[in-house]
């Protein structure tokens, strides 16, 4: 495992272990990491496949990601954490945490729901899957990206979101849209007894509100937190909010 292809910041507090989703990478939390790492030791990671992680091929599943950030807390030393994941980084969270639940203080739901094929996406899944093969991971990423802003490619996030997204291993882009098309985590939730916060921006196109709305009903001890006039990527456009939100949550 290549340590150095994660991200580590902050003072010497629980970890807080940042997992992006789909055609992200440590690099999207830069804003946030700096906001925080006066108070919070901060690890972002890049799972295999994404980011500065391209080179390494990607699991097959969602347990297998989930299993290879256990083997990072692992290589890390870190006996306990607070765990955030955004988008399929919140698929994984999940896993992570139906695994290990007594290594999870807490647990943060970002942008993201119980199924993993995403029902009311924007666009089902296995059309990604054809864009993909189409077009590459490149002019994907762009095209994805835009749909996770309020205004697409006119918001000031939007390149640097696609040059995130560009650094993704073709092959890895592949198998992880297979990967999420499979994932259901319902039958689990019950399980998940720590306390939880799930945050949703209202104009997200990827989840919509009826899988937020399950997560937060049958996640034992959820709490809910709605950004207004926000998409997929709200924490890029309403960097302020989602910071405080978070903050409260990790310091309540």
């Amino acid at each position: 495992m290549d340590l150095h292809m994660e991200t580590v910041t902050g003072a010497a507090a629980l970890p807080v272990v940042m997992v992006h989703g789909y055609l992200g990478g440590s690099a999207q939390w830069s804003d946030l990491q700096a906001a925080l790492s006066d108070r919070f030791s901060i690890v972002a990671l890049d799972l295999p496949g994404f980011g500065r992680a391209s080179g390494h091929a990607a699991p097959a599943t969602i347990a297998g990601f989930a299993e290879h950030v256990i083997a990072d807390l692992d290589a890390r030393g870190i006996e306990r954490c607070v765990l955030v994941g955004h988008s399929m980084g919140g698929m994984i969270a999940q896993e992570v945490a139906r695994k290990i639940p007594q290594r999870l203080d807490r647990l943060v739901l970002y942008g993201t729901g119980p199924l993993g094929s995403m029902p009311e996406r924007f666009e089902p899944l296995d059309v990604s899957l054809d864009r993909l093969q189409q077009d590459g991971v490149a002019k994907t990423a762009r095209r994805i990206a835009a749909t996770w802003l309020l205004h697409g490619d006119a918001h000031p996030g939007f390149e640097a979101l696609s040059r995130i997204g560009a650094q993704a291993d073709g092959e890895a882009a592949r198998i992880a849209l297979n990967a999420m098309a499979t994932w259901d985590g319902r039958a689990s939730l019950s399980l998940l007894t720590m306390p939880s916060l799930i945050i949703w921006g209202d104009e997200d196109r990827s989840y919509r509100w009826r899988q937020v709305e399950y997560l937060w009903t049958h996640l034992p001890a959820a709490s809910l937190a709605v950004i207004p006039g926000a998409s997929h990527a709200a924490h890029v456009e309403k960097p302020e909010l989602f910071r405080m939100i978070l903050e409260d949550f990790l310091t309540g």
